[in-house]
């Protein structure tokens, strides 16, 4: 299938024939006839296989043909709303490429940066708009933005949203809109939560699941170190200079320990820079673009600062902690061997972690291979220790055995 049998008028067609696209990926082929349906979607995929243009295509051709004219003043036709602010921009700026041969203005806003251009921006007046939650809400508050003529309503990565506490307000912008609108929902996982959601903002939806949840490429060589809390480090360093080359993003659980590592590895003369929560909005975005220029090339985040963001030709992915939930290893990995390239995910897994890397083996069904020839092995008769996230109901229950401590108690490396 060709973007022309999806019935897309010549200037979008264009505009991603610039882009350099040939054919839809897969939930684009599913996704766009039911959005220019005008009916209402639930979407899960995963990062990476196109999810964006998915919406932004079949909106810009809606909105083509009943364009505002710019002496009436543009009206917010179509709302976009993302959990994060990097999130936020690269869709704008995947908006701007493909409205470049129509009239069709967008614009974006945000939290963490100066609100006075913004409303400079949204006074000339846009057609689609894209915002993150708390910065919508502010701006409606001030009477700057009007949701009254929302045609299309957009909740990308809905369980990212819903998981950093937005659900009132996705709640509050959802009733702020008209009853009419069409909403479409995006999420790599469809949890409970999501579900719920979806109940109650969705009519008779549309469900297009592109890929299992628990799937991951296989494109991509999955290894796992097994390693002392206290040696991550040195381990890390060890596989820098032996193992792991090209770009890479380390993954890490905290901002702590995201600091900690960038200035180890600058400290040995690496290039890296990061991404994580309480860094400036501009201290952010210099990280990324540092990091798709090649001036540095390893990236540390923390799962929310990198969610959704696309990055091309990503040789590895290093799980320096491993997730407490086992579909962010799915996402993180995800990040490496798109577009049929292939590409490598490396874990280092300490003693409190086994249990961890067991409810992932279950959820993608593999069994990681281990990488026991370095110089940093885990004693062999080291136990696992119940997180404190166990006792507050997690998944870890204490008393519950994993998988693979049941089949496994005589060798755990």
């Amino acid at each position: 299938m060709s973007f022309k049998d999806l019935q897309l008028n010549r200037p979008i067609l264009r505009a991603i024939a610039e882009k350099g696209y040939d054919n839809p990926t897969l939930v684009q082929e599913k996704t766009i006839p039911s959005v220019l349906d005008k009916k209402d979607v639930i979407v899960s995929a995963q990062t990476g296989t196109g999810k964006t243009a998915a919406f932004a295509l079949p909106i810009l051709q809606l909105l083509f043909d009943k364009q505002d004219s710019p002496k009436k003043g543009r009206k917010i036709k179509a709302l976009i709303v993302s959990p994060t602010r990097e999130l936020a921009i690269q869709i704008s700026e995947n908006f701007k490429a493909y409205a470049t041969y129509t009239n069709l203005e967008s614009a974006v806003i945000f939290g963490g940066a100066s609100i006075e251009p913004q409303i400079e921006v949204l006074r000339k007046g846009v057609d689609i708009l894209i915002a993150t939650p708390g910065r919508l809400l502010d701006l409606h508050k001030q009477d700057v933005i009007n949701l009254d003529y929302i045609q299309t309503l957009v909740l990308d990565e809905a369980d990212l949203m819903l998981d950093m506490g937005f659900i009132d307000d996705v709640k509050k912008i959802e009733r702020l809109c008209p009853k009419t609108k069409q909403t479409l929902l995006f999420s790599a996982t469809i949890p409970f939560k999501v579900e719920q959601l979806a109940s109650t903002i969705l009519t008779d939806p549309k469900r297009i699941e592109v890929a299992q949840n628990s799937s991951t490429s296989k494109n991509v060589n999955q290894l796992v170190y097994f390693v002392p809390k206290k040696d991550k480090i040195e381990l890390c360093l060890h596989l820098l200079r032996n193992t792991i080359k090209g770009n890479i993003i380390i993954f890490r659980r905290t901002k702590y320990g995201v600091d900690k590592l960038e200035k180890t590895l600058i400290k040995n003369g690496y290039l890296a820079d990061s991404i994580h929560g309480d860094k400036s909005q501009t201290a952010r975005q210099d990280a990324l673009n540092k990091f798709k220029k090649k001036e540095v090339n390893i990236l540390i985040a923390t799962d929310v600062a990198a969610r959704g963001i696309d990055i091309d030709h990503l040789d590895a992915v290093v799980n320096f902690d491993l997730p407490s939930v086992p579909e962010t290893y799915v996402h993180r990995i995800g990040r490496t061997a798109r577009a049929g390239q292939s590409g490598m995910a490396y874990s280092l897994c300490s003693a409190d972690e086994k249990t961890y890397l067991a409810d992932i083996q279950k959820l993608i069904h593999l069994q990681l291979d281990v990488m026991d020839d370095h110089p940093f092995p885990l004693d062999p008769k080291a136990k696992p220790i119940v997180h404190k996230s166990a006792k507050k109901g997690s998944k870890h229950k204490k008393g519950r055995k994993s998988e693979a401590s049941k089949k496994k108690k005589k060798r755990w490396y």
